[in-house]
């Protein structure tokens, strides 16, 4: 299992700096979160801070749990996904879903909030990207999206691809069905014995050809930063029941108990 921690206050500066601190404290994921208009949240532009993050660490995976594609111009996300996958060297992932429902930047602003039709720009997103990624002629026709064939230079760092994850709602067939087409799906579920049921669903239905690569199955909560036995005993049961990440948030954390829980360390089983 790997493990991840959600950087879920501070400014761009000190949430670079936090970055940084979460990597030389063990942590394998440093992630932020998009939105533009949550209550009264302070909120910053996620691609400006994972750049300042991608330029204060080395080694960790970044993104941005999580990003909905249906309020982004595709071909522009995909520029911004594949430059700062080359500016972090390659270790970007992109975590995707519909969209927090009290983000007031989708029916405030005109955007859409149906959920099918998010569904669908999600889909028809996706597609795009990928094609985009590839750096080879690509055109595409959908219900939303449309334009004639173009060809994005240069490719992301990884192949085959910049890892995509997406939301996965236990037990809804369309939605388990959407991420099993991609790279791993970010658990929906109330308890480990649902994420074993969806790890099993993941084992039975993908495709012969998904098999030789890595899915992963993210599984998150919150574990404390004094009680490194409690946390650990927080996780043990998400890794049993086939989780390969654990990612910790406090939505609730200021500057102080962030990085508190930061320099406390991951919950490493077998610690």
């Amino acid at each position: 299992m790997r493990y991840g921690i959600i950087l879920t206050t501070g400014d761009p500066t000190m949430l670079a700096e936090l970055a940084g601190e979460a990597e030389r404290a063990g942590w394998d994921g440093v992630f932020y979160w998009h939105g533009i208009a949550l209550g009264a949240s302070d909120t910053y532009d996620p691609w400006v801070v994972m750049a300042a993050m991608a330029m204060r660490t080395e080694r960790v995976r970044l993104g941005a749990i999580v990003t909905p594609p249906s309020r982004r111009r595709p071909w522009k996300l995909a520029r911004e996904t594949m430059t700062l996958d080359h500016l972090s060297g390659g270790r970007l992932v992109l975590p995707v879903g519909l969209g927090a429902v009290d983000d007031r930047a989708f029916g405030n602003v005109g955007e859409p909030t149906d959920v099918r039709t998010r569904a669908k720009l999600l889909d028809e997103s996706l597609e795009i990207l990928v094609g985009l990624w590839s750096g080879r002629p690509f055109a595409y026709e959908g219900e939303h999206y449309r334009f004639d064939e173009m060809t994005f230079r240069p490719q992301p760092v990884q192949r085959p691809r910049i890892p995509i994850w997406v939301v996965g709602a236990w037990p809804h067939e369309r939605s388990m069905r959407r991420a099993l087409r991609y790279d791993g799906v970010i658990a929906q579920v109330a308890d480990p014995t649902e994420l074993r049921a969806m790890a099993e669903y993941v084992d039975r239905h993908r495709e012969p050809d998904q098999r030789g690569r890595t899915f992963e199955i993210v599984a998150q909560g919150g574990t404390p930063a004094g009680d490194p036995v409690a946390a650990v005993a927080i996780v043990r049961p998400w890794e049993a029941a086939g989780a390969t990440w654990w990612v910790d948030a406090d939505w609730a954390a200021t500057v102080a108990s962030l990085r508190a829980r930061i320099a406390a360390g991951p919950p490493v089983l077998g610690s």
